[in-house]
């Protein structure tokens, strides 16, 4: 029989071994994947064992959202897509209709969704245009029902949506430094392989690398831009972000950023900030929210909550 303190000590020893062999086994791993037909990158700081079941936890969540969200779904029931509504509504009103998720129609004709790209006629885009605006979407008894001949893109919401839903996730596992990026919808916690706040590029709209770096932790940010998915018809580009008033897509800005709490507000944000032609008066509803808005030009202005950006030369 070993003393009280002797066993004390080797107790201790065991414990010590155990934790200092935990941190050991702990590392930066990486996978990517797509969702929503984007490339998305997992970057965590942890064991193999919780990487490996982290990792499924995404896919599984990536896989219900997609399910959900996808062109085409219909399920106007499930509490996620009610949910996802409420906040697209909230965003649609402080934009002044410049956020929404009825623009399907302007997708179809102008060759985004499933065609050629083609500059529509105005007749074709007035038609279109009978069919967008959520206040022909109505809420009753506890589902949503578009107007006929209605189709909803979830597009501009629900890739951030996923993105919380599976950050939120892994640090409920106990992942304390990780990095969510699908294609530039992310959200980032912890530190960084560095030890230091996450570095974050903000993607040039017109040359190649990067127009500046925000340094953040514990936050969200999306982008929206005209570069992402466009075409050049006699000399104009025509993308895929458009005016729901208009029909047309819309002008006077090449990109924005917006950083925050919620990726999926980020989202949405960045898209009704792109559109509107008062970006200042969307993001002073939004007091958490930051912007980095680049105009047609080419000049960086900052909106709302100042988050730390450098600009590169």
């Amino acid at each position: 029989m070993l003393p009280m303190a002797k066993k004390n000590v080797l107790l201790s020893f065991l414990l010590l071994c155990i934790i200092s062999s935990c941190r050991v086994s702990e590392k930066w791993q990486a996978s990517t994947f797509l969702f929503f037909d984007t490339l998305c990158e997992l970057n965590l700081y942890c064991s193999p064992q919780l990487f490996k079941s982290s990792e499924e936890e995404v896919r599984s969540l990536f896989s219900e959202v997609e399910e959900l969200f996808s062109p085409g779904a219909q399920d106007y029931s499930s509490p996620p897509v009610l949910s996802l509504y409420q906040k697209a509504l909230d965003v649609y009103h402080a934009s002044g209709g410049s956020f929404d998720i009825s623009v399907a129609p302007l997708s179809h004709i102008w060759g985004f969704r499933g065609g050629s790209h083609r500059v529509p006629s105005s007749d074709e885009i007035q038609e279109a245009l009978r069919h967008v605006g959520m206040e022909r979407i109505k809420l009753k008894d506890g589902k949503l029902h578009p107007h006929p001949g209605m189709e909803l893109d979830w597009g501009g919401i629900a890739k951030g949506f996923g993105i919380d839903l599976a950050s939120q996730a892994l640090i409920r596992m106990g992942v304390k430094n990780g990095f969510l990026n699908a294609g530039g919808d992310l959200y980032c916690w912890g530190k960084n392989p560095e030890n230091n706040s996450w570095r974050v590029g903000i993607k040039h709209p017109r040359e190649g690398g990067f127009l500046g770096v925000l340094f953040i932790t514990q936050i969200g940010a999306a982008t929206t831009g005209d570069y992402q998915r466009f075409f050049i018809e006699t000399g104009i580009r025509y993308h895929h972000v458009f005016d729901p008033k208009s029909g047309y897509p819309s002008k006077g800005k090449q990109s924005v950023t917006v950083i925050g709490p919620e990726t999926l507000m980020c989202d949405a944000l960045s898209t009704a900030l792109f559109v509107s032609p008062h970006p200042e008066e969307i993001i002073e509803q939004f007091p958490t929210y930051g912007a980095v808005v680049v105009d047609s030009g080419g000049k960086i202005f900052l909106l709302g909550k100042p988050y730390l950006f450098q600009p590169l030369d």
